[in-house]
């Protein structure tokens, strides 16, 4: 019988009493090009290699692509190429969770049952501390350069108002 543990930062799917089938975390996502955030459940996945994010998220947030060079050819864990088309684009974003912040690009697929989907490169990156019983994630083992904080979703003029304000501060301590 499938049934989820949940808490307000991540859950996991368990099945067969204790085994773990999935861990999921809420994170917040901030395009750099207009610098807004939007909040979405990502997958933590060993067994990806990258980072990759749905095309079908990338079309509704309006996230700017990046052509690639070379389109890459992904290979299913069978080790035969993947049925949907290549990868051919990236987004820049910055990842925000639990005080953690990088930016980073992340490859965009076709066929993708959930919207982000961070790998191995990233878990090895940031070497996050899971309870694989509860699926619950801390970022206690983040670099350091990796520590601010998310800012929720504000529009473009908002930003600015922010922007301006930090700048007259910095003028007044000069």
């Amino acid at each position: 019988m499938l049934s989820r543990v949940v808490d307000n930062t991540s859950y996991c799917s368990l099945n067969n009493g204790d085994m773990l089938r999935e861990v999921i975390v809420k994170i917040g996502l901030e395009r750099i090009d207009i610098q807004e955030g939007v909040i979405v459940e990502v997958l933590l996945d060993s067994g990806a290699t990258g980072l990759v994010m749905s095309s079908e998220f990338v079309r509704k947030q309006k996230f700017k692509l990046k052509k690639i060079e070379r389109p890459i050819y992904m290979r299913n864990m069978d080790r035969f190429f993947n049925k949907e088309e290549p990868i051919e684009h990236t987004v820049k974003v910055n990842i925000y969770y639990q005080g953690h912040r990088e930016r980073t690009e992340i490859y965009i697929i076709r066929g993708q049952k959930w919207s982000v989907v961070l790998g191995m490169l990233w878990l090895a990156c940031h070497n996050p501390e899971i309870n694989w019983k509860t699926g619950k994630v801390k970022m206690t083992r983040c670099p350091k350069e990796c520590r601010k904080q998310w800012r929720p979703k504000q529009k473009k003029s908002e930003w600015q108002k922010q922007k301006k304000e930090n700048q007259r501060r910095k003028r007044q301590w000069i």
